[in-house]
């Protein structure tokens, strides 16, 4: 078998955890999650209501890097195909330094950072997928507003 054989088949395989019903909730509410500071994040990994979505987001996209930081997982392959790392890591990331500081932990997603840092133009492609993100919540918030008014 192939390594490229391999790396598809564990690349499907982490597909299909991610659909998982708890998976898919937490990725969900993730994705609505935009911390404005470090503090935001500390709070989110605290309270009960958000830590363990918070957790298994962060850690399953972490785990996934590290395969491939590893050479389990062909790296083009799976850079290919695993486009919401970056929508992850591009929440946490201006806060990463100080949040691993802050709360004793200097490996906390550090397989996502090493292998996203490697792509071309990884800070900005940080910063455009932010700000993208923001917008997209922006208008899915308008649109939800809007049809509250239309309820009415």
């Amino acid at each position: 078998m192939s390594k490229e054989f391999h790396s598809a088949e564990l690349i499907l395989k982490l597909y299909d955890l991610r659909r998982e019903d708890k998976m898919r909730d937490a990725r969900a509410w993730f994705i609505g999650f935009f911390p404005d500071s470090v503090e935001d994040v500390i709070k989110t990994m605290i309270d009960p209501a958000t830590s363990a979505s918070f957790r298994m987001v962060t850690s399953y996209w972490d785990m996934a890097a590290s395969f491939v930081n590893r050479g389990a997982i062909d790296e083009a392959m799976f850079m290919d195909s695993a486009g919401e790392i970056w929508v992850v890591f591009c929440k946490v990331q201006p806060y990463i330094a100080e949040l691993r500081e802050r709360i004793g932990s200097p490996n906390m997603m550090k397989h996502m950072e090493e292998l996203l840092m490697r792509q071309p133009n990884a800070l900005e492609t940080l910063a455009v997928r932010r700000e993208t993100m923001k917008r997209w919540m922006q208008a899915r918030a308008e649109m939800a507003n809007a049809g509250d008014s239309t309820d009415q």
